[in-house]
């Protein structure tokens, strides 16, 4: 009866996230063209329902309803398996994600994540690395030597990044001693946050982050001035509906783990107060709240960016991964580890 209780208790977590995931990627689509026109003093969507708040629904219904081409290519099973793999990837990487710490319901304790296991962070590094194939099997079998140099830009910026991206959280693992994030999270209680202590990898995970999305200012795959749109060319239809919600998901994730990481995640001030005065249930659904304001705060930031840098150089791009951030994670991890030395030193000591 235990084990049937918990199988619906996941599956009801699962599914509500992966909606979830799926509801911040669709109006990501609209935020972005608000958060554009504010910044370029225009209206934005305003036509379909109040305040344009239609206009996702209204795009995901064009999409569905336009024709489909499939080019010309003798890897047509590859070119529908391309945009699958971006999606489901998007949507693997939330299974690990602490949104909140529990919920007493029905007389048990309910924890708001999908699977909490100790190498969540290898997790979501294995995921994410998993994403590209989408992009680069699609970028090849769509025939076209625009979309596959899109795809080859997309995969040796990927794997430039993510070498940077997996040293500056070495940095931050020496100093929480866990790769379980929820463990990560509930070491920064209160404002107890990861970013005061490890300031250069949270720049350098942040930088990252916005290769790995493929966001401005490094969307050489998707340069539109050089490769017409990049890897997904030749896509129509929901195949590049999927391509464009992969972004919008992988940004969302990607500013939640930002946030979990370094933002202390669920963690708000005065959340044991609130346990204690208000209960567990409304203390907990108020860090489901916090932690969706910090990642709002982070995906404007993406958009804010967007619209105010200009597009890098692909030269310019490589340089930036393979000669300075990677050097800068390096000499990060040894000062972390000196540190840590010194401060095992001193307690050894007992001075």
């Amino acid at each position: 009866m235990m084990d049937n209780t918990i199988i619906i208790e996941k599956s009801v977590i699962i599914l509500v996230v992966f909606a979830i995931t799926m509801l911040m990627a669709m109006y990501s689509t609209w935020a972005e063209r608000k958060v554009a026109a504010w910044l370029q003093d225009r209206v934005g969507p305003n036509r379909a329902g109040p305040l344009g708040l239609f206009q996702p629904l209204a795009d995901g219904l064009k999409l569905f309803s336009k024709e489909e081409f499939e080019p010309n290519t003798p890897n047509k099973f590859l070119f529908v398996v391309g945009p699958a793999i971006a999606m489901s990837t998007a949507l693997m990487t939330s299974a690990v994600i602490p949104w909140g710490d529990k919920l007493h319901l029905f007389g048990r304790d309910i924890l708001l994540q999908a699977t909490d296991i100790n190498v969540a962070v290898l997790y979501v590094f294995a995921v994410v690395s998993v994403g590209v194939y989408g992009i680069m099997i699609g970028g090849w079998a769509s025939n076209n030597k625009f979309s596959l140099i899109g795809a080859i830009r997309a995969a040796s910026q990927m794997i430039s990044y993510e070498v940077a991206m997996g040293l500056s959280i070495i940095a931050l693992l020496m100093m929480t001693g866990t790769l379980s994030l929820r463990e990560i999270s509930a070491q920064q209680e209160g404002m107890n946050w990861n970013v005061f202590y490890q300031p250069l990898s949270f720049l350098i995970f942040l930088i990252c982050a916005f290769a790995e999305t493929n966001r401005t200012p490094f969307d050489l795959a998707e340069c539109e001035t050089e490769l017409i749109g990049g890897y997904h060319t030749e896509y129509s239809s929901m195949k590049m509906g999927f391509y464009l919600f992969a972004e919008y998901a992988n940004m969302f994730i990607s500013s939640t783990i930002l946030a979990v990481l370094f933002f202390g995640g669920y963690n708000y001030p005065g959340m044991s107060w609130a346990v204690e005065n208000w209960g567990v249930n409304i203390a907990n659904v108020l860090g489901i709240v916090a932690l969706f304001i910090k990642i709002c705060g982070f995906i404007f930031f993406y958009m804010w960016v967007r619209w105010t840098i200009p597009r890098f150089r692909y030269d310019q791009l490589m340089n930036l991964g393979w000669r300075i951030l990677i050097p800068l994670s390096i000499v990060n991890i040894v000062i972390t580890g000196i540190v840590i030395l010194r401060h095992e030193i001193i307690a050894y000591l007992g001075f």
